[in-house]
Order: C-alpha cells, then sequence, then structure tokens
C-alpha cells in the first residue's frame, strides 16, 4: 500500500485527469494542509475540491471543511477505488452509496 501522502497525490492525479477530459483546467494546491487540492476552471466558471482516497465503505472528516470559500463551491471527492469516485457537499455522511458519481456530476457543471 502507498504512504498517506502518495496515495493522496495518486487520487488527485486520477481525478485531474478525468476533469481534463471534460474540458476543465485544474491547479493542484501541493502539499495542501488547507481543504482546497484542485482549483477546477472552465469557462468562466470554478470550483474547488479536497480530494480523499479510501478503501473503506465509509470515511471520516476531522474538523470542518467549509461549504464555500470566497464565494467559490467547495467539494469533497473520494476515491473509493476501482473507478467509483464520488463527490460529496462538505457535511454530507460520506459513504459508497452516497454522493454523486464523478461523472453524473461533471455532467452537471
Amino acid at each position: 500500500m502507498a504512504p498517506p501522502r502518495r496515495k493522496g497525490y495518486l487520487a488527485e492525479r486520477k481525478i485531474r485527469m478525468f476533469l481534463h477530459k471534460y474540458g476543465w483546467t485544474t491547479v493542484r494546491s501541493g502539499g495542501s494542509l488547507g481543504p482546497v487540492d484542485l482549483v477546477c476552471l472552465r469557462r468562466g466558471k470554478c470550483i474547488l475540491m479536497q480530494v480523499k482516497s479510501t478503501s473503506k465503505r465509509l470515511l471520516y472528516v476531522h474538523g470542518s471543511i467549509p461549504r464555500e470559500i470566497e464565494g467559490f463551491p467547495l467539494y469533497v471527492v473520494v476515491d473509493f477505488g476501482y473507478g467509483d469516485i464520488r463527490v460529496f457537499t462538505p457535511g454530507e455522511k460520506i459513504s459508497r452509496q452516497g454522493g454523486i458519481r464523478l461523472r453524473e456530476f461533471m455532467k452537471k457543471c
């Protein structure tokens, strides 16, 4: 198993590549210690993402994550593995059955 930082980087990279296919430009906040890992831009839109990776069915996030920063929406994106990547709003229960699949989320954006 990859060390936690490496595992997080790999999840961020996977999500960045996926977003690129949908025409998004992404900027990674390297070694992010704050609530934002990726800044995503497309056609005048900006969304912020906190990326998590787990093989468990539930994920507990320590501390609070704001719903927006400076007026831009913030989402928690979780890679559960095996192509199951889901998007949640901060405060929402994070489980494999919850949220919305990343592909469906991107179609709405």
